[in-house]
């Protein structure tokens, strides 16, 4: 069983529909102890950081995800729910994330914001076989910028250069949005349900 995260943020129908495709039950919860008696995890994010944080610390998520991690379980971040596992975010003043990656979550230096479309991926992850060349659907004005130690990142240019999706341990995250990225997008989501 693959748990979305309900913690009041997220395209939460599209994503039990787009994860649902890989043949396991999905379950959208809110409640800790439901969600960690998942096989795998998903932490989506619509929004501002600042407001994620704070929605995702009124259910314990902060507790879920560090048990989730914890677990060695595979785990998906999807847009903000990417952002929020950087140490930080400074979208609507400065805001403490989860930390499990090194880096601030910024404004993008481009002449249009937000950035919304379709941009290429310059893939890294062996999660991309197959969709190495596919376009991925992007809504954001915030991302991180920076390389991490051990990550595989792999990078979008949009303005300038930032990270796309990135990997390290059970971690998989992506600031696109898989579930609204068509064929590519249901494609990449299959390649990481074969870790469960």
């Amino acid at each position: 069983m693959i748990a979305i995260l309900d913690y009041g943020s997220g395209n939460l129908r599209s994503a039990q529909r787009a994860f649902s495709l890989t043949g396991h039950d999905v379950l959208l919860t809110s409640k800790r102890s439901e969600f960690l008696k998942a096989d795998a995890f998903v932490v989506p994010g619509v929004g501002a950081y600042g407001a994620c944080m704070k929605q995702l610390e009124e259910i314990d998520g902060r507790g879920a995800v560090r048990d989730a991690v914890n677990s060695g379980k595979p785990i998906f971040g999807i847009c903000v729910g990417m952002q929020i596992l950087f140490t930080s975010g400074s979208e609507k003043g400065k805001h403490l994330g989860l930390g499990y990656f090194h880096g601030d979550v910024s404004l993008i230096n481009a002449p249009v914001l937000p950035h919304i479309g379709w941009n290429d991926v310059n893939a890294t992850s062996p999660i991309f076989q197959g969709v190495e060349s596919e376009k991925f659907y992007f809504v954001h004005s915030y991302a991180a910028k920076n390389d991490v130690e051990s990550a595989q990142i792999s990078w979008t240019t949009y303005g300038e250069r930032f990270v796309a999706a990135i990997s390290k341990d059970n971690i998989f995250a992506t600031q696109f949005h898989p579930e609204k990225s068509g064929d590519a997008g249901a494609k990449l989501i299959k390649n990481w349900a074969k870790q469960i």
